[in-house]
């Protein structure tokens, strides 16, 4: 089982230490998102054949990491270092020191332990196609030799994302569009160039309409790329967590609006400040992210030690 940590809160940002509280437990608890049901997931090194997490800020967890590979998981790490301006990214950490972070992690660890997402690619009158080449460049230049892959995605239309959007376009006086395809296909070939330039593969996450040559489909749950990293073959179904994703089958042991980053095109964070109240109501010993009344025992036994089914493909 590959677990992911996780693409619906960035847990080594602001969940490190839960996290090695539940490796070292061997298991955590996790809520349906969709159903409220509650399931031990195993972390024990028997169950696990290797994590993949998610963050865009790694220099807490990043102190973490020889533990874990001490302990023989073998794990990926999707970095999402885009450097676009305060009114998009309010709470990410600046893009150089970041770039930094993972040049550090990937002479200890080696490269194909670092994935670069510049993900999510927003067009504003902030953010203008030009303003995105010049700013892809950098990292794309400062990370060459650090990282193989970088993926990207355009921002996705969801309900919540647009209403987000148009909150932050109003506050901060910008205006942001949902380009034609053939726009963000022009936009992904270029950034494609830029990286190719740079010997980094580019690659582009569930949305498999905007693939140009040059460009690859993403697997951010990546499979072979966790047996290369762990030296034997690791077996997993092709389910994605949507129709167009190329990720392999995983287990997300996050839950929804517990993000603190704020931003702007966040598809995982409905409402800010119950992100904030629950990070501030969170136990770092505590079986669960965010625990619930709902999730404390009820009578003299303990919760049922038992797994449930993986949940039912998700839709942001």
């Amino acid at each position: 089982m590959i677990i992911s940590a996780s693409y619906r809160t960035d847990i080594p940002a602001f969940y490190g230490d839960w996290f090695m509280n539940r490796l070292r437990a061997g298991y955590c608890m996790v809520r349906n998102p969709y159903g409220g049901q509650a399931a031990r997931v195993s972390l024990s090194r028997e169950d696990v054949d290797g994590f993949v997490f998610w963050t865009k800020d790694l220099r807490s967890f990043g102190g973490q990491l020889p533990e874990i590979r001490d302990r023989a998981y073998p794990f990926v790490i999707q970095y999402g270092i885009n450097g676009l301006p305060k009114e998009l990214e309010p709470c990410v950490p600046d893009a150089q020191e970041s770039a930094k972070l993972l040049r550090e992690i990937s002479g200890a660890f080696g490269k194909r332990v670092c994935v670069w997402r510049y993900d999510t690619v927003v067009i504003s009158s902030l953010t203008p196609p030009d303003f995105h080449l010049r700013n892809f460049e950098r990292p794309a230049r400062a990370l060459s030799g650090s990282t193989d892959e970088v993926v990207i995605s355009f921002l996705h239309p969801y309900k919540k994302t647009v209403r987000q959007m148009d909150n932050a376009a109003r506050r901060f006086g910008f205006e942001w569009r949902d380009p034609p395809a053939e726009e963000k296909k022009m936009l992904a070939a270029a950034l494609a160039q830029i990286a190719r330039s740079q010997n980094i593969q580019l690659s582009i996450c569930a949305q498999r309409e905007f693939l140009v040559p040059g460009a690859a489909d993403a697997h951010c749950v990546d499979a072979k790329r966790l047996s290369e990293l762990a030296g034997r073959k690791i077996s997993a179904g092709s389910k994605g967590h949507r129709k167009t994703c190329g990720c392999y089958e995983s287990r997300d042991i996050g839950e929804y609006d517990t993000c603190l980053h704020g931003c702007a095109y966040c598809y995982a964070v409905n409402d800010a400040a119950l992100a904030a109240q629950r990070f501030r109501e969170h136990d770092p010993t505590s079986e669960f992210l965010f625990e619930s009344a709902a999730d404390q025992p009820r009578g003299p036994g303990r919760r049922q030690d038992t797994s449930l089914p993986l949940f039912p493909e998700e839709a942001p």
